[in-house]
């Protein structure tokens, strides 16, 4: 018979732990609540199914290391121990993207194998993960990996399909057949896999020290790990300072420094959330449950909202000096920031010569600059190119911590072989030993290093509003696809805001003088409904000041949350999403391009009343997708709200207690 492998325990921050033989073929665990079953079996390699309510999701999955160094390289498995723990215990994370308490219930295995090597899979009630570990002494090299995931039928699959390995992993989530997509086309993570009775995102975390994971094709029912080889030789190409030529690969994954005896390694987690209906998605945490433990002392971070230069391409008017890249119009951002209580301000790119990020341009004086911010309350956050960061990092951190920077914008690395990987903890760590705050773009999706360093507060890795500056393709239904997929792996710099906006009828692309393609109300919303503690307003303070109702408004939202509830949601359809800031509550609603009208009840307020302060969809913005009306009710617990949405619209609420 059978033995299932995990001793639940219902205590909060208790820790179980069991050993059993390990003569059994086949190994079973189940989730805290029952409804996510594995089964996993070895020979040659692990192979492991996993259901959700008794229907299956995997099936013959495999999962294998191929190394060489301190071990010799693996042919066949040999179990010799299997260990079950189970942990109950809330997590209180200093950022708190969605909620001020973190629920950590997960019933695990460990198959100890061959000398030194263990296999673990998590149960969580909202997915699983596994990893391989080793305590071997020596030198490991990763030769390959097989992660290898058999679905046993034909699914659909939303899928960012990457044509190099060089990306940014800014893709579209093309809507394919899982059976179509051929070996040659590929996939950045995360992706969804969607079963209709469930939807499954692939993707991992604790990806430290190794390769990222990408997904290809095999004209069948399964998707196949791929994994960049280690970066040999790599120069920058001519008359470039950002994109890198890789003239040479090694034929490995991973090459990792000497161990020491008996204190092992960890390799990245393989991770799948798991959801019964499309609203699950939106609050799974185990992107940051994998995740390494916390590393800092985090007390000095200060998530915020930030006014942003690029976007904008520093359109401001109405004032008595020449608009640009000069000591003058940072100084009237300060201003503009200072007015609406806006955290801090991002010099991007332009405040430096590309050849060092200490090379300061003429008409910029970064020293006055944030010592004007400082005083009106407003910190200063300096845009580097990674590679000319690089080679001067200690003595530039050292001048950004001296100059009193409040953090540093890292962008152009477009790449995960082990090598930038590293380079990320690193820029993380040196950052962090100066209170640095990093935000990454041009970057791969979060993998769980903004756990182990809260300072790492957001990073792009994400199709955002930017992209209306040269294409058409940012829709309402795009809008609505990042949450379900691209968020379950942490924050996204999307860097909403737009003042101008259209219908899709009547959007153009203009570089210099960006829209949206989306309505006021909609761009307003993703303030509630798109997580990252560190926010961007992408316009220019000119049209902010002229938009002073819908700016008040923004400003007043908070980056990080208490509680989020989703009260209704459908991928690429809409999302209404409620998220608590102390005693206050905002709610959000996006809809895709088709006019929308949603009843919504308020059962999560506390008894007594509330003030709401509403912005909607104007009348008009079917047609004038900038207007918008304002509405002041007072609502309790009991009240029903009817929400009506234009096509590419929005709604979001404020709701205050009111006194008695």
């Amino acid at each position: 018979m059978k033995k299932t492998i995990a001793t639940l325990c219902c205590v909060v921050a208790s820790v179980c732990c069991s050993s059993v033989s390990a003569l059994e073929d086949v190994h079973k665990l189940a989730s805290p609540n029952g409804q996510i079953t594995l089964e996993i079996s070895s020979g040659k390699t692990f192979v492991y199914s996993v259901s959700i309510a008794g229907k299956p999701v995997l099936k013959d999955a495999i999962a294998a290391l191929e190394f060489s160094g301190g071990d010799s390289k693996v042919n066949g498995i040999n179990v010799y121990n299997v260990s079950g723990t189970t942990v109950d215990r809330t997590l209180m994370p200093h950022v708190q993207q969605k909620s001020q308490h973190i629920k950590e219930h997960y019933n695990q295995i460990t198959l100890a194998f061959n000398q030194n090597w263990q296999l673990t899979f998590r149960l969580f009630d909202q997915g699983l993960g596994y990893r391989f570990s080793t305590t071997s002494g020596g030198d490991v090299t990763v030769i390959s990996e097989t992660a290898e995931f058999n679905f046993g039928q034909n699914l659909d699959v939303l899928f960012p399909e990457e044509k190099s390995f060089v990306s940014h992993n800014e893709r579209l989530y093309l809507p394919m057949q899982l059976n179509a997509i051929e070996p040659s086309q590929f996939a950045s993570l995360p992706l969804l896999v969607d079963g209709g009775d469930f939807k499954l995102v692939i993707s991992e975390t604790g990806l430290k020290d190794y390769p990222g994971m990408w997904l290809r094709g095999d004209s069948s029912n399964i998707l196949k790990g791929i994994f960049p080889k280690y970066v040999v030789k790599a120069e920058l190409k001519e008359k470039s300072d950002r994109n890198e030529n890789i003239l040479q690969r090694a034929a490995f994954n991973a090459k990792n420094v000497k161990l020491t005896q008996g204190v092992g390694r960890h390799y990245p987690w393989r991770m799948f959330a798991i959801a019964q209906n499309d609203a699950e998605l939106l609050t799974n945490e185990l992107s940051y449950l994998l995740a390494d433990d916390l590393a800092i002392d985090p007390s000095w971070i200060k998530p915020g909202q930030v006014a942003w230069d690029w976007w904008n391409a520093n359109n401001i008017h109405g004032v008595d000096f020449k608009a640009g890249i000069n000591t003058e119009t940072y100084k009237y951002y300060i201003d503009f920031a200072a007015k609406y209580g806006i955290e801090y301000i991002v010099l991007d790119e332009g405040w430096h010569h590309l050849d060092s990020v200490l090379n300061v341009v003429d008409d910029i004086d970064v020293e006055a600059i944030i010592d004007y911010g400082k005083s009106k309350n407003v910190d200063v956050i300096l845009w580097v190119i990674w590679k000319t960061l690089d080679n001067e990092l200690t003595l530039a951190l050292d001048t950004f911590e001296q100059w009193g920077a409040a953090g540093i914008k890292v962008d152009f690395m477009q790449r995960d072989d082990q090598a930038m990987v590293n380079y990320y903890w690193k820029i993380a760590e040196e950052s962090a030993n100066r209170q640095l705050l990093v935000d990454f773009h041009g970057s791969y999706k979060p993998a769980g290093l903004r756990r182990a360093y809260p300072n790492v507060i957001t990073r792009e890795g994400v199709r955002g509003l930017e992209h209306n500056k040269w294409a058409d393709y940012i829709t309402a239904e795009h809008n609505l696809t990042l949450p379900f997929i691209r968020q379950v792996a942490g924050p996204m710099d999307y860097t909403p805001g737009a003042m101008v906006n259209s219908q899709p009828d009547n959007f153009r692309i203009v570089f210099n003088r960006p829209m949206s393609k989306t309505t006021r109300a909609h761009q307003i919303a993703m303030y509630v409904v798109y997580e990252s503690p560190l926010q961007m307003l992408a316009d220019s303070p000119s049209n902010y000041l002229n938009e002073h109702e819908s700016t008040v408004f923004i400003s007043q939202i908070p980056t990080v949350w208490d509680e989020t509830i989703v009260i209704s949601a459908k991928l690429s359809d809409h999302i209404i999403t409620a998220r608590r800031s102390g005693k206050e509550w905002f709610i959000a609603a996006m809809g895709n391009g088709e006019a929308r009208k949603f009843n919504i009840d308020l059962p999560f307020l506390e008894p007594g009343m509330y003030q709401l302060k509403s912005i909607a969809d104007g009348l008009n913005a079917d047609k004038y997708a900038s207007d918008y009306q304002v509405a002041s009710m007072v609502v309790s617990k009991s009240t029903k709200l009817n929400l009506v949405l234009a096509p590419s619209g929005g709604w979001v609420g404020h709701l205050v207690p009111i006194k008695k």
